[in-house]
């Protein structure tokens, strides 16, 4: 049942109707058009276009649908309808006849739609910020799990300096955390109700639009009909925030796929998130991070496809506007996925402290204590970065570690080094030594871990 039939004398072509029609893709918003349908059908009694009595009827069938559609039971593809507004209206219409038609009056698709794609971006919003925080449990017990195992530190993936391995999980619980903070933040800026503004201008019946709002689970209704039905922020904010969260996620796997690589070692992923090679039986392949990784540039493709297509556009509805859900709908989806076999992940990996430990070691991650040390006793700090530079170039020459180049060998480059030297350069005296708020030392990290899973509990209460 078109919704805009009077106007046309002839049939729709059958390329354009497979061009225009979005119920194929929309019809995931069945449960959110049939809510804001319902919350219409109060609105119009209580502005007297239905008596209390069609009202009733209309809810009463509407809910049959939604229940429906909820539970998942309904066949969309055995409809030609153009979409899921006019999929509504006409089972509506078909159970109720002309009471059915009643419904769409004072209301446009394009309040309509914005109505309804605001209510699943709010669902989603909620199963993400899940997602998330299960994916900050799972770091958060890894860590907990390895709290002793000390890794190397990189900068431009050069060894750099050794940290705990629950330090790296804390890392990332940082960034997850800004994700969660992020979903939060466009949760309560996108909480306005668009319905009853109309196709571009507001509607001429008397309907109380707070009332409206509220029934919805909205703070407020949108205050400008022509921005209501025009704005797709939400839209662009959610791929933004999939996006941000995709690229987190991406970098924690290209770290894990290095650590698991046999050139590092550090650590084995469980084989239910590995696969096989069909030609090298000895293969055991990081897919599930791979494709973790992979899966960020779809993401991001989605993004950028809508801010192209809104950055031309006038107020305030125009069709190109249907571009927004294909791929809001994908990039939730697989956000939802990485975030879900990135838990899995988390769980799966084992690792190999021995080889982490010797690893954290060598590449001369010791020589800033060196130099350290030296400013201890009175040297500038560029003199003795200096004179660190030369203890390593002599290391390398002895085919050495920095702790293990005999004190005389030490003494030629400065005089003020002497034996207690030794205890400096220790691996856990590296690490001690960055006790400081945020630092990696052991004191540090067991306190900002036992905080994070004190926290964990407040954030799953809200999830």
């Amino acid at each position: 049942m078109a919704l805009w039939g009077g106007r046309f004398a002839g049939d729709t072509s059958a390329m354009f109707k497979r061009v225009n029609d979005s119920l194929p893709f929309d019809q995931v918003m069945a449960s959110e058009d049939i809510f804001g349908s319902i919350v219409w059908s109060r609105a119009l009694a209580e502005a007297g276009v239905l008596t209390s009595e069609e009202q009733a009827d209309i809810e009463s069938a509407l809910s049959v649908l939604k229940a429906q559609a909820d539970a998942g039971e309904i066949d969309f593809d055995q409809s030609s309808e153009e979409d899921i507004h006019s999929f509504v209206e006409a089972w509506l219409t078909d159970k109720l006849g002309d009471l059915g038609r009643k419904l769409h009056t004072g209301r446009s698709r394009n309040d309509q739609v914005a109505t309804d794609f605001r209510l699943w971006v709010k669902q989603q919003l909620l199963g993400l910020k899940s997602d998330v925080v299960a994916m900050i449990d799972a770091l958060l017990q890894c860590a907990s799990r390895n709290a002793d195992v000390i890794i190397p530190g990189y900068t431009h993936l050069q060894r750099a300096q050794p940290v705990y391995f629950a330090h790296w999980c804390l890392a990332y619980v940082e960034m997850l955390k800004r994700d969660v903070s992020r979903i939060d933040d466009l949760t309560a800026r996108m909480n306005q109700s668009p319905l009853g503004c109309g196709a571009l201008a507001g509607t001429t019946f008397a309907v109380d639009r707070y009332k409206i709002a509220d029934q919805l689970g909205f703070d407020s209704p949108c205050l400008n009909s022509l921005d209501a039905v025009s704005d797709r922020d939400f839209v662009l904010e959610l791929l933004f925030v999939a996006s941000t969260g995709m690229m987190h996620l991406s970098r924690l796997s290209e770290d894990l796929i290095f650590y698991n690589s046999g050139e590092a070692g550090f650590l084995v992923l469980g084989d239910d998130v590995t696969s096989g090679s069909s030609l090298m039986p000895q293969k055991k392949n990081p897919d599930a991070l791979e494709l973790m990784r992979g899966k960020c540039g779809r993401v991001f493709g989605h993004l950028q496809a809508l801010l192209v297509t809104m950055k031309g556009l006038p107020l305030a509805y125009n069709k190109d506007m249907q571009e927004d859900k294909e791929g809001a709908i994908d990039a939730v989806s697989q956000y939802h996925i990485c975030l879900r076999i990135g838990v899995e992940v988390m769980q799966s990996l084992a690792l190999n402290a021995d080889k982490c430990r010797l690893a954290a070691q060598q590449g001369y991650a010791n020589a800033t204590e060196l130099a350290d040390y030296l400013v201890e006793k009175g040297v500038p700090f560029r003199n003795a970065h200096d004179f660190a530079g030369q203890a390593v170039v002599m290391a390398i020459a002895e085919k050495s570690a920095l702790e293990d180049l005999p004190i005389a060998h030490l003494q030629s480059i400065h005089p003020e080094i002497n034996e207690d030297v030794y205890d400096w350069l220790q691996l856990e005296a590296v690490l001690e030594k960055r006790n400081q708020l945020g630092g990696t030392g052991h004191k540090q990290v067991t306190q900002a871990l036992y905080l994070e899973l004190e926290k964990l509990d407040k954030l799953k209460a809200t999830s």
